[in-house]
């Protein structure tokens, strides 16, 4: 009888321990804000969406550095997408898509939803510091 009585103790003392500590999970879940960031990738020129664009996103520490890890999200036909989840903080967003110029800015992201519409450039002429004198003629 004793011992039907200590293990009653046991498992009275090991389910408060486990409650406690599903409490504590629950409530450091819950003091961490978390936002939707929603994406509309356009063309600068048109307003057109782009769609198959890569957005990626990386977080930025205290100290303003890029983190290594980071996700990365594909456009819809619509120029659209969207990530759940994101904590509240400075967030490092970099959109590539093929024959426009590679975005790169950081935001803050302070509420619950936001939606971030970037403009994409087409790519812009390249200059160069050795002229346009063709080989031909340095030769001579």
């Amino acid at each position: 009888m004793k011992r039907v009585l200590m293990r009653r103790g046991s498992m009275r003392r090991g389910f408060w321990a486990v409650a406690l500590m599903a409490a504590a999970t629950v409530t450091a879940g819950a003091a961490e804000k978390l936002s939707v960031l929603r994406f509309v990738v356009q063309k600068e020129a048109t307003g057109k969406p782009v769609r198959n664009a890569s957005v990626v996103l990386h977080p930025i520490n205290k100290k303003g550095l890029q983190a290594r890890s980071g996700v990365q999200l594909k456009t819809d036909a619509e120029g659209k997408t969207e990530y759940d989840g994101v904590p509240y903080g400075k967030l490092r967003i970099q959109v590539l898509a093929h024959g426009f110029q590679t975005f790169g800015e950081d935001y803050e992201v302070t509420g619950p939803a936001m939606e971030i519409v970037i403009k994409m450039k087409r790519p812009t002429e390249q200059y160069t510091i050795y002229g346009d004198t063709p080989p031909e003629e340095k030769k001579q």
